[in-house]
Parts: structure tokens; C-alpha cells; sequence
């Protein structure tokens, strides 16, 4: 996988999420460098890579194997592991299948659908899949930039597109390719069995503007997970990393120094 890195000392091992890539991490590979090996990967199929091959299927399953790959060939685990939105989830499944590959791990607006213990099958409501089902089809069909604003909008807070910086639409416009087959891979629901398999120490952060689908998640695995606890970034919404980037950077480094070898 493409990647970054900055700084020496333990790893901290930064994972993107939908529409993004190693770029999203900017903020924290400045500000945490200087105490630790910053890394941010992109994962397969986000710029800058090529169009994907028929060998390489969009699975959110697949990264998260090839996170662990990834922390093999560059031979400095175990890592402190970072994941924001679909990138939480994948660094969740990170975890659970490779607990030797990390010494804690950091989930931001953790992405995917909590199958609460007794209720019916988790999944997103039909709402949001017909929102997500037209946010294709004005990619596909040319007006890129009404589709993300459509998407990153309902995933943030109204508005938020148009506020963003240049760097940021241009990063989401890159990966704008990755959306459709995003769709058709969902990511697993959350359960209170899987969730008792991450040992490690877990820190989950929301933001205090969230969307309560975020809220939710971090509610329901800092409840099962064995050591988990919960931080919110205020007067911050799902890209709270980038909205208060000081305040982020403090609960990485607080949680991964208090946490190291």
C-alpha cells in the first residue's frame, strides 16, 4: 500500500476512511511526528493507485488483512493503530484477527451498523441507502461534486462540503471512483461477541456534533469491548481530527504514551 511516514519512536499507524487517503492524516502526521513514527497508509484502490484489477476485489475484509501485512514488510510493530469512520471498522477487524500487531488501538466515528444483543438483523435504514444509492448515481453520471456533497453532508453535518478547503473536495474528488464499490461491500455490524475479542486498550473518540449512527457505535463497543473508554473532540462533527486537530493530536498522545512498551 502507498503510504507516509514522519518522525521516529513507537508507530502510530493512521487509517483512512470513505473518499480518502494517507493525505486525510495531514494534521496528525505534524503534529504527533515529533514524539513517534507517524505512518498514514492508503489502502488498496484509494489514490494514488491505478484502477483496480478483477484480482483485487473492494472488501473492507481485505484491508484489513492487508493492514497487518502492511505492518509485517515494514517491520516495526506492534503499532499503535488509529481508524477513522470506515476506517475504524476496518482497523476493528484489524484487531480482532491480529492482536500481536498492535499495542492499542484508536477508533474516530467508527463506521458500520451495532447489532445489538435480541433486536432483529443490524443494517442502515433504507434512508440512507437511497441517499447513498443517488450520491452514485450523480458520480457516475458526471456531477461528481453534488454527489459527494450529498454524501460527505449526510456523514458530517449540512454544509460541511461547502466549508472544506480546497485540499480536502480535491482528496474526496480522487477517490470519488471508490464510492460505488464502497456500496456494494457494507461493512459488518458491530456485535457484543466480536467486540470482547480486542483485548488491547481502546480508546473510542466521537465528535460532540457527530451523527448519532457514530455516537451509537462508540456507545455500544466501549460497553463490550474488555479495556475500552471514550473521549468527544467538542463543538466537533465527524471530522473532528481536522476540525480541532490540537485537540485530537492530545488524546492520541495521551492514550498511546500512557500505553507504549
Amino acid at each position: 500500500m502507498p503510504y507516509v511516514e514522519r518522525g521516529e519512536g513507537e508507530l502510530l499507524l493512521f487509517i483512512h476512511g470513505s473518499l480518502c487517503d494517507y493525505r486525510y492524516w495531514q494534521p496528525q502526521m505534524s503534529g504527533l511526528s515529533e514524539h513517534y513514527r507517524c505512518v498514514s497508509v492508503s489502502l488498496t484502490h484509494y489514490w494514488p493507485a491505478a484502477a483496480p484489477t478483477p484480482d483485487q476485489p473492494f472488501s473492507w475484509s481485505r484491508h484489513a488483512d492487508e493492514i497487518a501485512q502492511f505492518i509485517d514488510a515494514l517491520g516495526a510493530g506492534p503499532a499503535h493503530v488509529i481508524g477513522h469512520s470506515r476506517g475504524g471498522s476496518v482497523a476493528y477487524h484489524f484487531a480482532r484477527r491480529y492482536p500481536d500487531h498492535l499495542q492499542s488501538l484508536m477508533l474516530a466515528d467508527p463506521g458500520g451498523p451495532v447489532q445489538m444483543p435480541g433486536q432483529s438483523l443490524a443494517k442502515l435504514p433504507e434512508t440512507v441507502n437511497a441517499l447513498r444509492a443517488r450520491a452514485v448515481q450523480l458520480i457516475e453520471s458526471g456531477d461528481v461534486n453534488g454527489g459527494l456533497e450529498l454524501f460527505v453532508d449526510s456523514v458530517s453535518r449540512p454544509g460541511f462540503w461547502g466549508k472544506s478547503t480546497q485540499s480536502f473536495r480535491q482528496m474526496a474528488t480522487d477517490n470519488a471512483h471508490t464510492l460505488g464499490p464502497q456500496f456494494l461491500d457494507p461493512l459488518a455490524a458491530y456485535t457484543r461477541e466480536e467486540a470482547a475479542e480486542v483485548t488491547c486498550p481502546v480508546l473510542l473518540i466521537d465528535g460532540e456534533l457527530s451523527p448519532q449512527m457514530f455516537q451509537r457505535a462508540a456507545a455500544a463497543l466501549e460497553e463490550w469491548m474488555p479495556d475500552a473508554r471514550r473521549a468527544t473532540v467538542e463543538g466537533a462533527s465527524h471530522g473532528m481530527n481536522l476540525a480541532r486537530p490540537g485537540a485530537f493530536n492530545d488524546l492520541v498522545d495521551h492514550f498511546a504514551s500512557g500505553h507504549g512498551r
